[in-house]
């Protein structure tokens, strides 16, 4: 599955950068589509102020759900949550220089080597780069803990 491609599409269907990257997420979240376009609605242009980018918002939705908080144990799971949604913003953050959507919108990114997903699928819109690349670090992390 290309889940790069997916969210991809998800995007050009108008979806915005959250629904777009926790949908292509739902073969692992156990999410449905629907609940996955529901739950990240509103979290668009970083919830509507501008602040933390969809993008991030979704896919730090997708590691919490795949490696969720439990109620028998909620302070490892909080710290465990926690500490993926900082490294992926880590990663994010090298990639693009910021997380707040209103600083990476006046930006004009186009695919590099350190956008590979977006090189691939040829992409020139700057939200589209933003997703293949969040769900592009999800996909990273997600194989790094198997390894």
């Amino acid at each position: 599955m290309d889940r790069c491609k997916l969210a991809n599409n998800y995007h050009k269907r108008g979806c915005n950068c959250c629904q777009s990257v926790l949908a292509a997420f739902t073969d692992v979240t156990g999410l449905s589509e629907a609940e996955s376009l529901a739950i990240g609605g509103g979290f668009g242009g970083g919830a509507g102020t501008g602040e933390l980018c969809g993008a991030i918002t979704g896919a730090v939705m997708t590691l919490s759900r795949i490696f969720p908080a439990t109620i028998e144990d909620p302070a490892a799971g909080k710290k465990r949550a926690v500490g993926l949604s900082r490294e992926f913003q880590k990663r994010f953050s090298e990639r693009f220089g910021y997380l707040r959507c209103a600083e990476l919108l006046p930006e004009k990114y186009q695919p590099d080597d350190t956008t590979p997903a977006a090189r691939r699928l040829e992409l020139t819109n700057h939200c589209a780069i933003m997703i293949v690349t969040a769900v592009e670090i999800v996909e990273e992390m997600l194989a790094e803990r198997k390894a």
